[in-house]
Parts: C-alpha cells; sequence; structure tokens
C-alpha cells in the first residue's frame, strides 16, 4: 500500500497547535493512505500520547515511528511504536547521532549516522512487534550521509529474508 508521508515541522506543538488542524488536509488526502511524522516530543509525551494516538486513530491516519538518538530535546521524537492504522505502519530510520542531529546545519550532518549489525537487529524486533499489529510495515532509511541510507537498507532487507 502506497502512502502519502507527511513530515511536520517541529514548530508544530501541541502548545501552540491542536492536530484537528490537519483535518482540512487530510480530507483533501482522502481516501490515499496518509502517515505523519511529528517532529515534536511533546505530542507523545505524557497525557498528550493518549490525545494523539486517538485522533491518529480516529482519522485512520499512520503515526510514524522514528529511530533516533536518545536525546530529551523537543525536535527529537522518542522510540514509540504505535499502531493507529492497522493497514500499515510506518518505520523512520533517522540515525542516533545526537549532535548532529540537533546541531547539524546540513542534512548530511544531521543524518550521519551508520547503523552497526547489532542496532540493526534491535530495529528488526521493532518491526516484528509492528507487523504483528499492522497488514504492512514501510521502513525508510533517512540516515542520508555518504552510502549509509542504501547500505544499512540492503543489509536490513537482508535480515528479513528478502532479495536485494
Amino acid at each position: 500500500m502506497d502512502s502519502i508521508l507527511l513530515q511536520l515541522s517541529p514548530a508544530f506543538s501541541p502548545k501552540k497547535n491542536r492536530l484537528g488542524e490537519l483535518d482540512a488536509l487530510l480530507n483533501q488526502l482522502s481516501p490515499r493512505s496518509v502517515a505523519v511524522e511529528l517532529r515534536n516530543r511533546n505530542w507523545v509525551e505524557g497525557d498528550q500520547l493518549r490525545e494523539t494516538t486517538g485522533f491518529f486513530r480516529d482519522h485512520h491516519v499512520t503515526l510514524v515511528s522514528v529511530d533516533a538518538p536518545d536525546s530529551e530535546n523537543f525536535t527529537v521524537m522518542p522510540a514509540i511504536d504505535v499502531v493507529t492504522n492497522p493497514r500499515v505502519a510506518y518505520l523512520r530510520l533517522h540515525g542516533r547521532n545526537e549532535r548532529g542531529y540537533i546541531s547539524g546545519k546540513s542534512v548530511a550532518e544531521r543524518f550521519d549516522y551508520d547503523y552497526s549489525e547489532q542496532e540493526l537487529e534491535d530495529l528488526h524486533e521493532r518491526v516484528n512487534r509492528l507487523e504483528v499489529q499492522a497488514d504492512e510495515v514501510h521502513v525508510v532509511f533517512n540516515n542520508n550521509r555518504s552510502n549509509y541510507a542504501p547500505k544499512n537498507a540492503a543489509r536490513f532487507r537482508e535480515m528479513l529474508g528478502q532479495t536485494v
């Protein structure tokens, strides 16, 4: 199933915004499958998590799970694997370079990360948990410095038993 990915700015926050602001756009994109990547961790912390996942479920929209650095910075989403659309789950892998992610001046600096074999195994476990709840799991490597994304994606596909 194809999905349209919407990546929201970290400035889109529950302190200043409401998820209902997405209604008009989601209606325009309907009946296409939509996945939304939030980039402000306040959407998924504390009591806000229940409201956020409820909105996504009610709208049949996929809340994108991410792999990112372990950081408390508001722009770094935590690893939360909640399936809000049983048709498709979506996992974006940004790498774990905290300094580059937060202060990188270019995309290459921000996503400068080469996943280790053990980290890929850990991600494989996350995908296994997601696929129990969703018909499809889309995994996208966004660690786009050098050849990291295609190299890691090829190795990951081997782990999944897919032809590379």
